[in-house]
């Protein structure tokens, strides 16, 4: 039985309002507050917490020997002996819906349907009890349900319980829980391996020992690597896919290998292994366009454009966005290149590449325009301004702005207008245009008093540029 005293030993990071009750069946959906549990079924009993401090006996007074005082010394405490706390999923104590025998022979399907159907519903008391506040009630109810799932099988449902228990502990911080929870699972995974020796048979855990062979381990290793993914460990998870990737290959089983790829995509890009998950998109990639796949063929291009970029390697970025123009060209869809467009130029100028870079946005203008993108031209207009105007082109970078004035009055962008109608205020100002500049920063007022925004610093400028102008600056 779980001692509650237990759960005291990692401190409460915060509260997780949502929990996934993954691997149940479709009474999972059910209102959890109009669950009935009966007692005697699923209702752990609670022991009362043992003394644990033992009694220090006192030693017996001896004689003073001549010369020495009776006083004697104060004896020592014996030190505390090393106690932990029992691992709240082996099952150490009686449990009324496991048999005694359990070991000794094969449940009978009666048997395993009634732990199952129980489990299921102390998934649903603990949840109740975790939204209720009360952690430790929960946490009970949810190590009662893996102890069944565990005699009860089978090990892919044991594991997708493992895995939505040892979210929770996560994110409650709950470091004790997490770790029997990983340990369990890190003996799933080395029982459920292929052995090294070829004359023992593969073999798969039970809770007599091992025994049985494991007929469907992929499936079983799928739910392991995402298991691993919600208790936070990348790197056992990628370990997992790794193998199971082996066993695609080893099977030819195209299916299983592209899942797995993806799978193991998604580990190294939520954890940042970009150089990783460039080599995974790599291979999905060539496989989508070896056998013409328009779905996929995109969808892994635009993801590894993202990786690059993410790395910081634009260029490479650019291949790839390239790449995908040409794509959308064979298939005669225009719609996303002016966006493509837009993210090359950006990359152009992060490589100090500006003559790339200012004919990227212009294509990008040009092509978003008759597309109606009013957004995409937008950009492209405002990020060739502040081109033109880093690089002291200020005639140019007035034209640009002048225009994107038009291009957010087509878009009914009241603020995109006004933004514009700053930047031609500064532009003219710095070109000492005071009155230009006066009347742009005025028109960009009447916006700023109908959205009631920046009134202020319309104000303030224009102001300031009157009082230039009088002075002769």
């Amino acid at each position: 039985m779980v001692r509650f005293w237990a759960r005291g030993q990692a401190g409460i990071a915060g509260m997780v309002t949502i929990v996934l009750l993954g691997g149940m069946g479709g009474g999972a959906n059910r209102a959890i507050a109009q669950m009935t549990v009966p007692p005697e079924r699923v209702s752990p009993t609670v022991p009362s917490i043992p003394q644990i401090v033992p009694s220090v006996p006192q030693p017996e007074q001896q004689p003073a020997a001549q010369g020495q005082s009776n006083t004697a010394k104060p004896a020592k405490a014996a030190p505390l002996p090393d106690k932990f706390p029992p691992n709240p999923l082996e099952i150490t104590e009686p449990d009324p819906l496991i048999p005694y025998d359990y070991k000794d022979r094969p449940l009978t399907t009666q048997e395993r349907k009634e732990m199952t159907a129980a489990a299921d519903r102390l998934a649903l008391r603990g949840a109740a009890q975790f939204q209720q506040g009360d952690e430790v009630g929960a946490f009970a109810s949810w190590n009662r349900e893996l102890r069944l799932r565990r005699v009860a099988g089978p090990l892919a449902a044991e594991v997708r319980a493992l895995g939505r228990v040892g979210d929770v502990a996560w994110r409650t911080n709950d470091l004790t829980e997490l770790r029997y929870i990983t340990l369990r699972l890190d003996d799933i995974w080395k029982l459920t391996r292929p052995s090294t020796d070829a004359s023992q048979p593969d073999q798969q855990q039970t809770q007599t020992g091992v025994s049985g062979s494991v007929p469907d381990r992929p499936q079983l290793w799928q739910e392991l690597g995402l298991a691993y993914q919600l208790v936070r460990l990348p790197k056992s998870a990628t370990q997992v896919y790794e193998e199971l990737l082996a066993e695609a290959r080893q099977r030819d089983n195209t299916y299983l290998l592209e899942a797995t790829l993806i799978s193991l995509g998604q580990v190294q890009m939520g954890w940042f292994d970009y150089a990783g998950a460039t080599k995974t998109y790599q291979e999905l990639l060539e496989r989508s366009q070896a056998r013409k796949d328009v779905f996929n063929e995109p969808i892994y291009l635009h993801q590894l454009a993202y990786i690059a970029e993410q790395a910081k390697q634009p260029e490479q970025a650019i291949n790839y966005q390239e790449q995908l123009i040409n794509f959308y060209q064979r298939i005669n869809d225009p719609n996303p290149i002016p966006a493509l467009k837009l993210k090359i130029a950006d990359n152009y100028r992060l490589l100090k590449r500006l003559d790339q870079a200012e004919v990227n946005y212009q294509l990008a203008y040009q092509l978003a325009q008759p597309q109606l993108q009013f957004a995409i031209a937008g950009d492209a207009l405002r990020k060739l301004g502040d081109l033109y105007r880093d690089n002291n082109r200020l005639e140019a970078a007035l034209r640009m702005y002048s225009f994107l004035v038009l291009v957010e009055q087509q878009a009914y962008n009241t603020y995109g207008v006004m933004t514009a109608y700053d930047q031609l205020g500064q532009l003219y100002a710095q070109q000492k245009q005071y009155p230009q500049a006066i009347a742009v920063f005025q028109k960009g007022l009447e916006i700023a008093r109908q959205l009631k925004n920046r009134e202020d610093y319309f104000m303030s400028q224009i102001e300031k540029l009157e009082k230039g102008e009088g002075s002769g600056e």
